[in-house]
């Protein structure tokens, strides 16, 4: 099942990097009238290069940093390297930001949007956030927007975000996560699953991950209603279901998370 999802959401994501659909985490991830729009506006923030960004993400989570000059910085799921490059003007010349992501496609994306922006202290690599290929106790600091939950084991891509964090270095996370259980109809669409709604975590389970791999001063800086139109919610519900979901309120929440180590 893991393996199967995994080549679900490259293939998503590389159709994203490619320019031939816009479904993942984003404002078209579920339909043209979608009310789960994700995306935050940018344009506020230091150092934004639109160039770089897909509207893939659910929060701007170097907002709560305080990324400094020579600081290293670890991106999870990197995509084309929008909140990457906003890290690396803050960190500058003498810093470094690392980018990880597991599309090839986004890769020679972010790689693309380098060369461009001419922003060198940054390195993108292809590689599993379950599994990341950087030595321990190596980062300042990491971030990732919209990623970790399409991660099928959760629980693993914070323990190996412990491990590479220097100790006292921190994390911010902008995520999906749900306050109960979902119908089963829609944990079991693909669909649901890429558009980073049916890979979530119970926000109690969520919190309880990062806490067992170890972090501390655990705090929730963001969270915010996500509504799935009925438009959506009907290509995978009948009308008795759907009257059911209503009923029991089951929320959808876009929240951003701050730890340390």
């Amino acid at each position: 099942m893991y393996v199967d999802i995994k080549e679900v959401v490259k293939k998503t994501y590389s159709d994203a990097a490619n320019k031939k659909s816009g479904c993942g985490c984003g404002p078209g991830c579920c339909s043209p009238q979608s009310e789960m729009v994700l995306v935050e506006d940018y344009d506020v923030i230091q150092g934004y290069k639109p160039i770089a960004d897909l509207g893939l993400g659910c929060g701007i989570p170097s907002q709560f940093l305080n990324i400094k000059e020579g600081d290293t910085v670890l991106d999870l799921g990197s995509g084309a390297g929008n909140d990457a490059f906003i890290a690396a003007q803050l960190v500058g010349p003498k810093g470094k930001v690392i980018g990880i992501d597991m599309t090839s496609a986004m890769i020679r994306l972010a790689d693309k949007n380098k060369r461009i922006l001419g922003l060198n202290q940054v390195e993108f690599i292809e590689g599993d956030i379950e599994d990341l290929p950087l030595q321990d106790s190596s980062v300042d600091i990491a971030m990732s927007n919209c990623v970790i939950n399409l991660a099928p084991d959760k629980n693993r891509v914070f323990v190996e975000l412990y491990r590479v964090l220097k100790r006292g270095g921190r994390f911010s996370i902008s995520d999906i996560v749900l306050e109960s259980d979902l119908p089963k109809q829609l944990v079991n669409s693909l669909e649901m699953y890429v558009g980073c709604i049916a890979g979530a975590s119970t926000k109690r389970d969520y919190m309880k991950s990062i806490e067992q791999a170890g972090f501390r001063n655990i705090s929730v800086v963001v969270e915010r209603q996500i509504a799935l139109p009925d438009s959506l919610l009907q290509n995978h519900l009948d009308n008795d279901e759907l009257v059911e979901y209503r009923r029991k309120k089951r929320g959808i929440l876009s929240v951003t998370i701050c730890a340390e180590k």
